[in-house]
């Protein structure tokens, strides 16, 4: 049967979210925007991925003539190792291809690879998609995966949130270029954190202030709370939230530096009230910096440490500012100022909430309102380069 199939699949019925069509078009053409070349000759691997399923396998072999392809590799897990594996559902892409087993379908994972015009038609698209059994569950720790990992040059998927630190690891074991989606909370993992300080890892060109829809199966059940889009494109969506592309393949996006005011104006101009009114900024108790609680109202004329919220990295641009550390627990960057002790910290406690407790203060940057110790969420310390 022909791989036009794949295109027209219907809902898998099991509980992963997949990517939409157009928000991998809008993050990979910001790749191309920047660099026209940036896959050309390039064997790319799509692990983690369902492929009969999947839009990044639909559209980068939609586009492997225009992108100048060498090879596209698509793998899937197993249908047994899926969590929800009594609700998958084989689609007729596979069922009516004579190499169709259904007990290799739920044991095995599967393979696509597409490199030549199979169809005989003059041109290199979906229809030239091949397919076999891999040998193992396609799990992407095992030999056979890590030996197409080690193939490719460039990685694209969006691997299970749950797995993020393995699979970046994975990735960067081998020292391959790529493009992945996770959580925005991940830019605080030990694991992650010192590339984006070192500036060898950085976000992609999507902003992602507004989340990220995904497609779900048909009898995805809302929350009662749920207030967002629940259809895009025809087919039903859910916002996850905090959701960002992390990559190492440069786009224009972080080339443009923020536009800023001086510390003086944002004392009087800012609009928000954090900062308005005020009459300087707030030096931490316990790190050597200014907390700066919105992007923008960094100061354009500050020359020393300063703490900004972790969604300062969607607009950090590499000319323009340094990373210098984090505010964290263990001290890693040599910014602390202060260690609480377990009696000050049991204090704080008390103090915040009237019951006894422990207000973890060394977990990150501490100022003082009203006499008492607040914590601030998650920081990243920067600076400016001059």
């Amino acid at each position: 049967m022909a791989n036009s199939n794949l295109t027209s699949a219907k809902n898998a019925k099991n509980d992963e979210f997949y990517t939409q069509y157009h928000d991998i078009e809008k993050e990979i053409t910001s790749y191309l925007e920047f660099n026209p070349d940036v896959f050309r000759g390039k064997t790319v691997l799509l692990p983690c991925d369902d492929p009969e399923w999947s839009n990044f396998t639909k559209f980068f072999a939609q586009n492997f003539e225009r992108f100048g392809l060498k090879k596209l590799i698509s793998t899937s897990y197993a249908a047994e190792s899926k969590k929800c594996k009594i609700n998958y559902q084989p689609t007729l892409f596979e069922v009516n291809d004579p190499q169709y087993d259904q007990y290799k379908t739920t044991k095995y994972g599967k393979i696509f690879t597409l490199t030549h015009d199979k169809s005989g038609d003059g041109k290199v698209n979906v229809d030239d998609l091949e397919w076999h059994y891999l040998a193992g569950d396609g799990d992407f720790k095992s030999a056979e995966i890590k030996k197409l990992r080690d193939e490719a040059d460039i990685i694209i998927t969006n691997p299970p949130f749950s797995l993020f630190r393995d699979f970046l690891a994975w990735i960067v074991e081998a020292g391959k270029q790529f493009v992945i989606i996770g959580n925005m909370n991940s830019i605080t993992y030990k694991e992650l954190f010192p590339f984006l300080k070192e500036d060898k890892i950085w976000l992609g060109a999507t902003n992602f202030n507004k989340g990220m829809y995904f497609k779900v199966p048909t009898d995805f059940a809302y929350a009662d709370t749920y207030k967002f889009e629940r259809e895009q494109y025809g087919e039903k969506v859910n916002r996850v939230p905090g959701v960002c592309w992390f990559t190492n393949l440069d786009h224009g996006r972080r080339h443009q530096p923020l536009t800023l005011m001086t510390m003086a104006d944002n004392l009087k101009y800012s609009k928000h009230k954090e900062i308005k009114g005020k009459e300087s900024y707030q030096y931490y108790d316990n790190f050597d910096a200014i907390e700066v609680p919105f992007t923008d109202a960094i100061p354009s004329d500050f020359e020393g440490i300063m703490g900004v919220p972790i969604t300062f990295l969607d607009k950090y641009s590499p000319e323009q500012f340094e990373i210098v550390g984090m505010c964290e627990n263990e001290d890693l960057y040599n910014y602390r100022s202060k260690v609480y002790s377990s009696a000050k910290c049991k204090q704080a406690y008390l103090d915040k909430f009237g019951k006894k407790g422990t207000y973890d203060l060394n977990a990150t940057g501490v100022v003082v309102i009203n006499g008492q110790l607040e914590k601030v969420f998650k920081r990243v310390l920067i600076k400016h380069r001059r």
